[in-house]
Order: structure tokens, then C-alpha cells, then sequence
């Protein structure tokens, strides 16, 4: 039974609301907008300067598709996998069994899981035998993860969190003991994380991003998206839900900017609130999918309470309901089972907390927050996945980023987070339809409905150039939609790693913009054959030779590349190749590879599989770059110059020039570095 008091209760039912108004936002369906350009158009025609080597990939997947009808089960899953291995599969500590895991980031040998609890370190240096560092218990949802030298940064946004890490959770509606906002680790000893700083927010931190600057050494940068209600101000000073139009230092329609000086943490503060999303307005919903439709239909018959919020009618849960009816009979002095009045007190209760958590805001107004910020400093930009838009901003000035340009989609529900590929001329936005929460990989769910959305990048435009799905269906028992992910570095291609909760891992070629193409996966089947429960990839990140994947329900998963057609051992050991001192989900970096033999090896494997140069031509290469690499000295050089001339002379008459300049350029490096 929760607490009696009036105040108790309707902060007991803020908690949940909160979270329950997310999902409403993610599942009402932000979509397009007429002002600005949209995807409707589905598969577009290849952008000017694309490969030609690149246009269709086919990648020949197995049939029947071995990920429909796995087996259920938390730990003994069936499991399906095509061109990637299961190096290892780890359940969670004690403390987060029957935990929410959420995202991860990387330090040195170490992986950093968060969870709604806290976080989990782990030493992966042996990938097929990660151990446990430290289970650290912090509670404060989602407890999503950053890292940057010797600090470690963890979001709090959930109204439980507690400045001390407490686990008995916060009951008042207004406490000064409630974390929300951004927890600051040190990390120096990795196995005791030390305390030392938070920075608290008007709106929490459900996702951060942490930004290094170029050229400054001295701090980094954090940008806050806080997606909960505005807290009081009596709880923050400062704090407004009021519309910026009524009050101009609203905590609405901004982002948080936090400077963390690196010799002094402790004094981390806000130091701006830029308004990215002025002038956006609401655009339009796509509406339920027909699953949906025959859900609510049946809720009717049944006798849900239903409840309009942004535009969508819900049901409620039924388990939020009968926690909430026995509040009423015990706030009214009652006993036995709620009555009507109970029920009908309960109604117009949350609907006037839906009209106060709207806080008067115009109906046609845009989005008020940002979910994910991926920031790519080498390039001077950031993609803003935010609600009903995604957004390309320039973070040339790290503590006034400023919006470039703003895309819509009809076909999108809820713009979650973004990704660059490593040149910075093509963004891809992911949407999470559902609010993680849902099934929305069904077989009957439209196929640019959660799914990712390509664009090209033009100056400061952004161009739409197709979607990506899941193809496999999954059943109505599994939380299916786009997440994350990151690059891969397969030298000359765009290749990505995501998370799609209960539908598994899926590797994705998108190096033609028109035309990504599956060519490797990994799923189980449902956690729980008879009803939804919460499970599967929340994130899944490359790291250092290693695919990372944070489940939610069952631990952490590490896989690897297998070679294939679609992936060479080459490519394969050139992306190894590539080392990173940490790794952040909002953080992109820039993916620079060694000279290596593997590396020239990649590109010409690359030739080869899309007839870039006659099979005779990639032969004889093939022998002169294995006799060089017999060689020792002077000799070795001076064959792997004059073989970078001859193939720089075969780009002329070659069917992808700009790939057989990578070969020679890859075999002249080789040459000036001795290999």
C-alpha cells in the first residue's frame, strides 16, 4: 500500500506518470512536418557522387529466417546468428538481477554498464571471460554512462534518485535530497569509484553527451536532455514549466550545457541553455499501427480506463491503475475494493496532471527537449535526434551550439538518436516508435515505422535518401525498435552495430545511402513466451576489436566479426587495427586506420567483390603485395612504391577510381612506413 497523505500520493503518481507521458509522446507518433523537408518518399535515387561499386549489395541471408520462432527464456534463449560469433555472454551481478541495464561507455580494458540501479564495471580485456570490477549501487533511472580520462559521468532523471545514492528512494514531492541531473565519478581507481560532484538540472538527465573540444584542454563539455517534468522551484531555484512566451527563462524547449573543469570536477556547473528548437512547430502523428488500433478496440470492450494525452487516446496499464484505485480508497478513509467514485476521482486526477505536465504549452508548438545529441568534434557537428525532429547543429562554439538545419517525417514517431558516417557527409537518424516499451516489429507494422532514416549531407541541408528496418517480424511478446548502435571501421564503407531491444543485434551496410542492406545478426527469442516483458539490446557498441551489447534483462553480450562474402578476413583485421582510449554512445570519433597489409588487402578485397578492376588486374596486385611483404628493408619499399604508382595509373580506366585511389593510397603508406 503507498502513502496516505494527499501529498504522497500525487507524488507516488508523478513517478510513474512521468514515465507513463514518455511513452505516450513516443508512441503518439511525432512525426512530419510540411514546413520542413520530409522522408515520405521512401527509396530515392543515389546521390550524386556515389560509389558505383557500392550499388547493389546483395548479401544473401539465410531462408527461412532463422530469428522467426526462437525459443523463449531469460538465460536459455534460443539463439540465431549469421556472420557474427558469441564470444561470451555474461548475466548480470547480484545486486541487478531483475534490473534494467540501459547504455555503456569504455575506458582503457573496460566496459561501463549502466543500470536503473547504478553501474557495473567490467574488465574485458579477455572477451570471452569479462570480470566483474565493481557493481556500484546507485539508483536514479536510466543511469546512462560517459567517460572521459579519470571521470565518469552517470544521468539521473527518475524523481527516487537520491544526492547520497540511498536506495530507500525519495517519497516527497518537493526534497532536497532528490538527485536529477548528472553524477560526477572519479574514476582514478577504477575499482572504487569516488563521488565527488552532480550537477542538478530543472528537468533531469534521461540521456548526456559529453563533448571534447578541440583545443581545449582544460575542460569538457556535457549537453543535458532531459525529457521529465520540470521540477519545482521550490526544490531547484530557477526552475519554470511556465512557456517561454510567459516566462523567458522557461526550462522548456532548451537543452543544458554543463563545463566541467577537468583539474577541479567538483565545480562543474551550468553554463548555458541554448533554445536549439526555437521556432519548430508540431508536426503531424502517423497514427496507430493496426495492431494498435485492435488493442485499444479490445481495452474498450474490456473496460480500461482511457485517458487522452498529446493528441492519443491510452489505456492505461492495468497494474498503474489498481495501485492507484487502492490509493483513492485509502486517501478517501475507505476500505474493501475501490468503488466508482474511486475510479472516476482516479480519471480526472490524471487527466488535470496531463493538462499541468503541458504546462499551457501550445498544442502546435515543436519539441521541448532532445533525447540524444551525438556530437562529432572532428567535423565541427552534432546530429540532435529530438522528439519530432532530427537536427544537424554546429558546436564550433561548445557552450553556444546552434541549429543548422531541422528535418521531419511523417513516417516517424519519435526521434531518438543519430549517427555520422566516419566522413561526415551522411547522417542516420534512428526512431523509437513505442518508447522501447512496445512491440513495434510485428509483421503487420509498416516497415518505415521504427525504423532508421539516411540522409545525406549537404553544406548545412540535410537530404533523405531511404529507411532501414529490422526484417525480421517479431511476436507481440518482444519490445522491438530502432537503438543504438555505432560505426564499425571497415575501411571504405559505412557500416553499423544497433540494438533493437528484443529483436537482436543487426549489422547494417549503409555506404549506399539508397540502399542499406542487413549482412549479419544476432537475436533470441522472448524472455517471456505469455506476456510482454522488458529485455534485449538496449545499446551495442565496437570497441577495440570487439562488439559490446548491453542487454537489458539477461547481462552483457561480446561478439565478433566472422569473415563471409560481405566480410573479408581483411577488412576484418583493418578494422581491428583501429585502437581507441575510450568510448562514449553520444561521443563519435573519428576512425583513422595504420598502414597495414590488411588494410591494402581490405580495399582490393572491396575491388574484387564489386568488380572495380578486372579480375586479371586484382590477381597480379594480389601477388605483388604478398611478394612485398615476403621482403625485408629497402626492398620491400621500393616494390611497394612502384606498385602504389601502377595502381594510382589503374584508377583511369577502373569501375570505382575513387576506391583504387585508396588501394595506392594505402600502399604508398605502407611504403613510407617500412612495413
Amino acid at each position: 500500500m503507498i502513502p496516505v497523505t494527499k501529498g504522497q500520493i500525487r507524488m507516488h503518481f508523478s513517478e510513474r506518470f512521468a514515465t507513463l507521458l514518455a511513452c505516450v509522446v513516443a508512441a503518439g507518433g511525432l512525426a512530419g512536418c510540411a514546413a520542413y523537408r520530409s522522408a515520405d518518399s521512401g527509396m530515392g535515387p543515389a546521390p550524386a557522387g556515389a560509389s558505383p561499386a557500392m550499388v547493389g549489395l546483395r548479401a544473401n541471408p539465410p531462408t527461412p529466417d532463422p530469428r522467426v520462432g526462437l525459443a523463449p527464456g531469460l538465460f536459455d534463449a534460443g539463439e540465431a546468428a549469421w556472420n557474427l560469433r558469441l564470444v561470451s555472454a555474461t548475466p548480470p551481478t547480484e545486486p541487478f538481477v531483475g534490473k534494467t541495464n540501459s547504455d555503456l561507455a569504455f575506458t582503457g580494458p573496460y566496459a561501463i554498464q549502466g543500470n536503473y540501479d547504478g553501474i557495473q564495471i567490467w574488465d574485458i580485456s579477455n572477451p570471452a571471460n569479462p570480470e566483474s570490477v565493481v557493481t556500484y549501487v546507485c539508483p536514479a533511472s536510466q543511469s546512462d554512462v560517459s567517460v572521459y580520462e579519470h571521470l565518469l559521468f552517470v544521468s539521473g532523471e527518475g524523481f527516487g534518485g537520491r544526492l547520497d545514492c540511498g536506495e530507500e528512494g525519495v517519497e516527497e514531492e518537493v526534497s532536497h535530497d532528490r538527485l536529477r541531473g548528472i553524477r560526477i565519478f572519479d574514476i582514478s581507481d577504477i575499482a572504487a569509484p569516488e563521488y565527488v560532484a552532480n550537477v542538478q538540472t530543472c528537468r533531469g538527465s534521461h540521456t548526456h553527451t559529453v563533448l571534447e573540444h578541440p583545443g581545449d584542454d582544460e575542460n569538457v563539455y556535457i549537453y543535458v536532455s532531459g525529457s521529465a517534468p520540470v521540477r519545482p522551484a521550490e526544490e531547484l531555484a530557477g526552475c519554470s514549466g511556465a512557456p517561454p512566451n510567459e516566462d523567458p527563462n522557461s526550462a522548456l524547449f532548451r537543452i543544458e550545457v554543463i563545463r566541467v573543469p577537468l583539474a577541479d570536477p567538483a565545480s562543474a556547473a551550468v553554463v548555458s541553455s541554448p533554445r536549439i528548437f526555437e521556432d519548430l512547430v508540431a508536426p503531424p502523428t502517423h497514427g496507430p499501427a493496426p495492431d494498435d488500433r485492435a488493442e485499444m478496440d479490445e481495452a474498450r470492450a474490456q473496460g480500461a480506463m482511457v485517458v487522452e494525452a498529446m493528441g492519443q487516446q491510452i489505456a492505461l496499464p492495468p497494474q498503474y491503475v489498481s495501485v492507484m484505485l487502492d490509493s483513492m480508497v485509502v486517501l478517501r478513509g475507505g476500505e474493501g475494493p475501490p468503488m466508482a467514485q474511486d475510479t472516476a476521482a482516479l480519471h480526472e486526477f490524471v487527466n488535470n496532471m496531463i493538462s499541468e505536465r503541458m504546462g499551457g504549452i501550445d498544442p502546435n508548438a515543436g519539441p521541448t527537449q532532445c533525447h540524444d545529441i551525438t556530437v562529432y568534434p572532428a567535423i565541427g557537428l552534432a546530429g540532435g535526434a529530438c522528439g519530432g525532429y532530427g537536427l544537424l547543429i554546429d558546436i564550433s562554439d561548445p557552450e553556444n551550439p546552434r541549429r543548422l538545419a531541422a528535418v521531419a517525417d511523417s513516417n516517424f514517431s519519435y526521434w531518438h538518436s543519430a549517427t555520422f558516417n566516419n566522413d561526415g557527409t551522411a547522417i542516420l537518424f534512428t526512431d523509437e516508435w513505442g518508447g522501447g516499451g512496445s512491440p513495434k516489429c510485428r509483421a503487420t507494422d509498416p516497415m518505415e515505422w521504427g525504423a532508421n532514416a539516411i540522409f545525406t549531407i549537404e553544406g548545412t541541408e540535410m537530404d533523405f535518401q531511404s529507411y532501414f528496418k529490422l526484417p525480421a517480424p517479431q511476436t507481440p511478446e518482444e519490445n522491438c525498435v530502432a537503438h543504438n548502435g555505432s560505426l564499425i571501421p571497415i575501411p571504405g564503407r559505412d557500416i553499423m552495430i544497433q540494438g533493437w531491444y528484443q529483436g537482436g543485434i543487426s549489422l547494417i551496410d549503409w555506404t549506399d545511402p539508397t540502399n542499406p542492406v542487413e549482412i549479419a545478426y544476432f537475436d533470441r527469442g522472448p524472455v517471456n513466451p505469455e506476456r510482454m516483458q522488458m529485455g534485449g539490446s538496449w545499446s551495442v557498441y565496437w570497441y577495440n576489436g570487439v562488439i559490446v551489447n548491453s542487454e537489458i534483462a539477461r547481462g552483457l553480450d561480446i561478439f565478433e566479426l566472422t569473415p563471409s562474402e560481405v566480410m573479408t578476413q581483411n577488412e576484418i583485421d583493418a578494422a581491428n587495427s583501429v585502437r581507441l582510449t575510450h568510448l562514449n554512445s553520444q561521443g563519435q570519433p573519428i576512425f583513422e586506420w595504420p598502414a597495414t597489409f590488411a588494410l591494402a588487402g581490405a580495399y582490393l578485397d572491396q575491388l574484387e567483390r564489386h568488380r572495380g578492376l578486372a579480375a586479371a588486374r586484382i590477381g597480379a596486385i594480389r601477388e605483388e603485395l604478398a611478394g612485398a611483404e615476403e621482403m625485408t628493408g629497402s626492398s620491400r619499399g621500393g616494390a611497394l612504391r612502384s606498385l602504389s604508382e601502377a595502381v594510382g595509373r589503374d584508377a583511369a580506366g577502373s569501375g570505382d577510381a575513387a576506391k583504387v585511389r585508396m588501394l595506392a593510397d594505402a600502399v604508398r603508406a605502407l611504403a613510407a612506413a617500412g612495413m
